[in-house]
């Protein structure tokens, strides 16, 4: 996984990478992606903080995210399964993201008619319906991101999707507390809901990816063959439904230990502690910003519209920079970045409220996580293999979140139990194990796959 022997592109060559269409197309399914995910995370959290939920409870309710980090369950069925009058119409990728936006709206319309200090409940099963709809979202697009560009493009891919994702977060954080401070809550998710229509507009509009594997795939697989020619002796239903099993679920998963060898627990391992850092401090981050006595608007402008904007050059200078230098460096880079950007929220919570203070925590908080998670999102990309896209890549990206979700569940308690400042400590120290990992894998043979 060592970038040396990769041929380095010139400026002008890693920089114009972004006018290809299916690149700039990521774009808007970034925003469709990104928008959902803070209404159930941050934006709820602080939501929650400003009508008096307790921290304990606002540390419970984000576990609704750890759905994020489940879709891998339910990924083969993405991937394979078909979805009935829209399949012929749309096609493997595109019937799913429709089906799935259409459940995030929804969701959302239900959150908006709920109040947490009289149907808390309520509103946490409808979290729980946006965010599983938003993880289906995500398996389907990134298997059409995967598909539709190959491997060199994959850093542009993803500067571009996050530019999106980022700028579906700046108007879900800013947008929905700005919105929350001039008028309700409620009234800012109805309004966030209507957004999501973007989302199905550019659905409607692109192509499905030349490759793209058929429903039928499954039956060609090895293992499949084996399994159909041994047990005869079956009844068909319980034999073709097994076989599906197998091809579908088994296959993409032992495909990928038997490429990467003893080397595969050391990358999943990698891949889940790499965003547990960044993940976990941000659960508690609006919750500081309130306790210190920011008010609803200056959190909106400074961290969820200002920080966002930062975060969408990170992310276009990571996507550059992965193609210029190569993945791992950046990672690396990327990582240190993190850990050091959270050690900064340690000052935040010792000084008074101060715009200027906000924006430069903020800033290098965002700036950190752009470079970060482009080079993160070419390195999972590289992992995966197109004949399983969907499957493999909600594998990585499951483990990438259910670790740092489950984590950071706990974090009101660490806040109650220690304060702010040994919280962001102990999250800055969350991130020195993904450094490691990455000096280590750095010095290994690339083991992804050429597209």
């Amino acid at each position: 996984m060592s970038d040396a022997g990769i041929q380095h592109k010139s400026w002008k060559d890693a920089v114009s990478v972004y006018l290809q269409p299916r690149v700039l197309a990521m774009l808007f399914l970034g925003f469709s992606a990104g928008l959902p995910l803070l209404l159930v995370f941050g934006t709820l959290s602080g939501w929650l903080a400003r009508v008096g939920i307790d921290k304990s409870t606002i540390g419970h309710v984000s576990w609704v995210a750890l759905l994020y980090g489940l879709k891998f369950i339910w990924s083969p069925l993405v991937d394979r399964g078909q979805i009935p009058l829209l399949q012929p119409l749309l096609g493997q990728r595109r019937s799913w993201m429709l089906v799935a936006q259409a459940g995030v709206i929804g969701g959302l319309l239900l959150m908006a008619s709920s109040d947490p200090l009289t149907s808390l409940e309520p509103l946490v099963y409808a979290a729980i319906l946006v965010a599983f709809a938003s993880a289906t979202q995500d398996i389907a697009i990134d298997a059409w991101r995967i598909e539709a560009m190959p491997t060199e493009f994959q850093g542009a891919m993803s500067g571009t999707y996050q530019m999106g994702y980022r700028l579906g977060m700046l108007l879900a954080g800013g947008g929905a507390f700005t919105l929350a401070h001039f008028y309700s809550w409620s009234f800012a998710y109805a309004a966030l809901a209507m957004c999501m229509v973007l989302g199905i507009i550019t659905t409607l509009l692109i192509s499905e990816p030349e490759h793209n594997i058929s429903d039928s795939t499954w039956q060609q697989e090895e293992k499949v063959i084996a399994f159909m020619e041994n047990s005869t002796h079956l009844p068909d239903s319980i034999r073709h439904a097994y076989a599906w099993f197998i091809g579908a679920v088994i296959c993409p998963f032992t495909e990928f230990f038997i490429r990467n060898g003893k080397f595969a627990f050391i990358i999943l391992l990698f891949i889940g502690l790499f965003r547990i850092s960044d993940i976990t401090m941000g659960i508690m981050a609006n919750p500081l910003y309130v306790d210190i006595g920011y008010s609803d608007l200056e959190i909106g402008l400074i961290t969820k519209t200002i920080g966002p904007f930062i975060t969408i050059t990170g992310a276009l200078l990571g996507g550059t920079l992965v193609v210029r230098y190569g993945v791992m460096s950046i990672l690396l880079l990327g990582a240190i970045l993190v850990v050091i950007t959270n050690l900064t929220f340690v000052a935040l919570a010792l000084l008074p409220p101060d715009v200027i203070y906000l924006s430069v925590v903020i800033g290098a908080d965002n700036l950190s996580a752009g470079i970060a998670g482009s080079a993160f999102i070419a390195y999972l990309s590289g992992m995966t293999n197109r004949a399983y896209t969907a499957t493999q890549y909600a594998l990585f990206s499951s483990l990438m979140l259910l670790p740092a979700k489950f984590i950071g569940g706990f974090s009101g308690e660490v806040v109650d139990a220690s304060g702010y400042v040994s919280f962001f400590v102990y999250t800055a120290a969350l991130g020195l194990p993904a450094i490691a990992l990455i000096l280590y894998l750095r010095n290994k043979p690339f083991n992804g796959v050429t597209h």
